[in-house]
């Protein structure tokens, strides 16, 4: 019994370290040397390409966006000075691995991320203070804030004009009849002079035309009124 116990023991551990052998050789596709003088080649290349101007050369997308990247954050990071520290993520086809770089401005983090063990993204993220954050947080809120109270402003100042519009509609359409009413008495006047006075020639129709236009109006005489032409229109007449 103790044989076998034994027996089954020792198959145990022979199993566990060939399992644990295993593991390691397929721990990552990339050694922590090899990464570290891959990412360290590479942003000497990246700052290269940004001091030089020289993005234009490159082709790939991937280290096109990652100079792009670096130039977005060379403003607020300064000028690239020395590698802080390096943290590695790597494991069997993929890994992360954060670069902590030095400016002149401030600290920056540059990462790279590996994809089926071939680089797929790498951006530069601008370490700011708590200070900093608070600040941007605020602008940012202040700025959102603003932007809903003016457009809530101008939403009910917008509402409050709706209150005007019938009033002066109400004051077109009141001018209109104004217009229609004067016109028709002005109509009638002139029917009623002509029923009642026999008009001898075209002369005195437009004088008595005239005459009532003119008190319609208001006016002291017919100086300011021409009489172009007349004809009747059924029991009205009309003048132009």
């Amino acid at each position: 019994m103790k044989k076998l116990l034994l027996i089954l023991g020792m198959i145990t551990c022979m199993l566990g370290l060939s399992a644990c052998s295993q593991k390691e050789e397929a721990a990552s596709f990339m050694t922590e040397k090899a990464a570290e003088e891959y990412v360290l080649e590479h942003i000497i290349k990246i700052n290269q390409y940004v001091q030089t101007d020289t993005k234009d050369q490159v082709t790939d997308q991937v280290w096109l966006k990652a100079i792009e990247s670096w130039e977005q954050a060379a403003s607020d990071m300064g000028d690239y000075e020395k590698v802080v520290s390096i943290k590695y993520n790597l494991q069997e086809k993929d890994g992360v691995v954060n670069v902590r770089i030095k400016g002149s401005k401030r600290e920056a983090t540059v990462e790279f991320v590996f994809d089926n063990g071939a680089i797929a993204n790498v951006t530069t993220n601008v370490e700011y203070t708590f200070g900093e954050k608070m600040e941007k947080a605020f602008l940012n809120t202040v700025l959102g804030m603003g932007t809903v109270f003016v457009v809530l402003i101008l939403i009910s100042l917008i509402i409050g004009c709706f209150g005007f519009i019938p009033k002066i509609q109400a004051k077109f359409e009141k001018k209109s009849k104004k217009e229609e009413v004067k016109n028709a008495a002005v109509d009638n006047t002139i029917a009623q002079i002509i029923e009642k006075e026999e008009l001898s020639d075209d002369y005195e129709l437009v004088a008595v035309i005239s005459a009532a236009i003119a008190a319609s109006e208001g006016a002291s005489s017919t100086d300011g009124f021409v009489v172009r032409s007349i004809r009747r229109a059924g029991n009205k007449w009309q003048r132009a």
